[in-house]
């Protein structure tokens, strides 16, 4: 009878402890997302999306791209929309050649855009012409 209290105690106490580890496991950071967006002309703005407030990136990380054209290949550049200026502003990588297909958001040469703000307003153009389908994971 002792045996059987204490073995329905410990998976009682077992019990608890995955209750309690469960509710904190799901409060960590949120992995990156990936936005499809469709690339503007040089120095213009095509889809727009909205920095990512519940990913754990703080970078614009170019990873598949896809060029409408017949070369396979284009710069990509990343553009923050600044609210005080009222104007779409290319980040300091600049264009980033790459060819079509995956790209890993590890690598730092295609990463268009670093340290960007929660729910930044920002946009991908293409340096040759737009209408390129692009993903970037933020």
């Amino acid at each position: 009878m002792k045996k059987a209290i204490v073995a329905g105690a410990f998976a009682l106490v077992s019990a608890a402890t995955c209750l309690v580890v469960a509710p904190s496991a799901s409060a960590t950071a949120n992995a990156c997302v990936t936005s499809k967006i469709l690339t503007g002309g040089p120095e213009s703005v095509g889809t727009t999306v909205r920095k990512s407030s519940t990913s754990s990136c703080s970078d614009l990380n170019l990873t598949y791209t896809d060029d409408a054209g017949a070369s396979g290949y284009d710069g990509y550049a990343g553009r923050l929309y600044h609210t005080a200026s009222s104007s779409w502003v290319t980040c300091d990588a600049g264009y980033v050649w790459a060819n079509d297909g995956s790209h890993s958001a590890g690598d730092k040469t295609y990463w268009l855009c670093t340290g960007v703000a929660d729910n930044a307003l920002f946009t991908v153009a293409s340096a040759t012409h737009g209408g390129d389908t692009v993903h970037i994971t933020h």
